[in-house]
């Protein structure tokens, strides 16, 4: 009896068992066809695509068994062609002092490796950086680039495209500092042609040809917003190529051309109005009076030591190059119109001193032709005297006689004074002065004239560059 009650709650646990196991197992099913969205189980999903992923990594790893990169496409058949185009996302800044700009590309390129054709669901596969390693890529480097840099956060800034037909797409961000010959003759009113240079290092045109993408016109494009230039206008690029010959080969250089023209407004205001304002400080001690040296000193040496730091400062700007620019040859004028206000004044004071004691002596002579000295006049009676008379001196009498005499000097002195104070020249005007108050801002006007008349009206002259701007 006990053995019969024992097997029958065995029986019962075993049943209550298998009903939890079947309703977990239908719940179980329910929710996958949920997740599957349509009620599909793994062997339908794998009947049907049998997963695109793995489509694509069979496809890559069939092209890239036996591939060899380091053997360019059609090796012995026929030139490989790289097509480019250049989008500038900043542009900027640039370095005079240094000669060099810095900008901001994505660099595209473009070419047809039949090694890599290919027939799947895709017409292209869109891939990372890292099947680049794997495969040919172009060895194009910049040949004015200073320093260049490939942006590699957070990834390496890097696009590949494979087509079907085996056309690759090459894109990749950097960020050059290329080198920009600049002739500043006409400086601060210049225009310059900042070139970008890049070609194949190792390929000669026999084996590799670089060309535009869309023509030399539209591949080269530059942002609506990407200029980042304080003192420059980027009024256009253009595009070119050119064939270089060297001892290993001819080879094909791209150029691509950004033209600059300079904002003259912060000169302006650092350099032109301060040395026009010292100019006519200088010219305001031509209406003081000559008398007034130190007044005068100081205006002169001021406005020279002035434009002596004008001068200074304005070359720290600019590389040391050996020619004058033209605001070189604005500061040399506006120095030499300050220092001759200086020579003028030493001229003035000079001459002034000269016509001074000129003009007395020649005026007393005039109104008193060949006046006797006095103690002449005091002297002769006595002689006279004692020619005809011997007798002895009296001191009362030539007390009173050297007393006369002396009375007669001051009176005659007073007279010669009073004679020579109108012909004083304190607080007069010099004819020197009165001219060089017309003669100096007429020149310097004539010279402004003429200065900005021809810089500003000239067209932007960028030298060994034929452009239509």
């Amino acid at each position: 009896f006990s053995l019969f009650w024992i097997f029958l709650i065995r029986q019962i646990r075993v049943s209550f068992t298998f009903l939890v196991m079947e309703r977990v197992g239908k719940g179980g099913g329910e929710e996958r066809r949920r997740e599957d969205g349509g009620g599909l189980s793994e062997k339908e999903v794998g009947a049907n695509g049998n997963d695109n992923s793995t489509v694509f990594t069979r496809i890559l790893d069939g092209l890239l068994d036996g591939y060899d990169n380091r053997l360019r496409p059609g090796l012995g058949e026929n030139v490989t062609e790289i097509k480019t185009n250049i989008f500038v996302t900043s542009f900027g800044p640039v370095s005079d002092t240094e000669m060099e700009y810095t900008i901001d590309v994505f660099f595209r390129q473009s070419w047809k490796d039949e090694r890599l054709c290919f027939k799947g669901p895709m017409e292209m596969l869109p891939l990372n950086n890292l099947l680049a390693s794997n495969i040919w890529t172009p060895d194009t480097f910049f040949l004015n680039g200073k320093k260049s840099i490939a942006h590699n956060m957070t990834t390496p800034n890097k696009l590949l495209r494979l087509k079907d037909d085996g056309t690759l797409l090459y894109t990749m961000r950097l960020t050059i500092s290329a080198e920009c010959p600049m002739q500043l003759e006409d400086f601060p009113m210049d225009a310059h042609a900042c070139p970008l240079k890049f070609g194949s290092y190792a390929y000669p045109v026999s084996e590799v040809v670089y060309t535009w993408t869309q023509g030399a016109s539209k591949s080269v494009v530059v942002a609506e917003d990407g200029s980042r230039l304080n003192q420059y206008h980027l009024i256009g690029q253009s595009a070119d190529t050119e064939d270089i010959h060297t001892s290993r080969g001819q080879y094909t250089v791209m150029m691509a051309h950004f033209y600059l023209k300079r904002k003259i407004g912060y000169f302006v205001i650092q350099t032109y109005m301060p040395c026009f304002m010292t100019v006519i400080l200088s010219q305001v001690s031509f209406w003081l009076n000559r008398e007034s040296v130190p007044a005068r000193t100081v205006f002169g040496v001021t406005t020279v030591l002035t434009m002596t730091t004008l001068s200074i400062s304005a070359r720290n700007s600019l590389p040391k190059v050996a020619y004058a620019t033209a605001m070189d040859w604005f500061i040399a004028v506006c120095y030499a119109f300050v220092f001759s206000a200086l020579i003028e004044f030493a001229t003035v004071n000079y001459f002034t001193k000269r016509s001074w004691a000129w003009d007395g002596k020649k005026a007393m002579e005039a109104q008193h032709p060949k006046k006797r000295d006095p103690m002449v006049l005091s002297k002769k009676p006595n002689n006279v005297c004692s020619a005809g008379v011997n007798y002895t001196p009296n001191l009362t009498k030539d007390v009173s006689i050297s007393t006369i005499s002396n009375t007669t000097s001051v009176q005659l002195r007073s007279s010669e004074t009073k004679i020579m104070d109108p012909k004083k020249t304190y607080n007069s005007v010099s004819k020197i002065d009165k001219m060089s108050r017309i003669v100096f801002p007429v020149l310097f006007g004539t010279f402004n004239l003429v200065y900005w008349a021809t810089y500003l009206n000239r067209e932007p002259v960028v030298k060994g560059v034929v452009t239509s701007t």
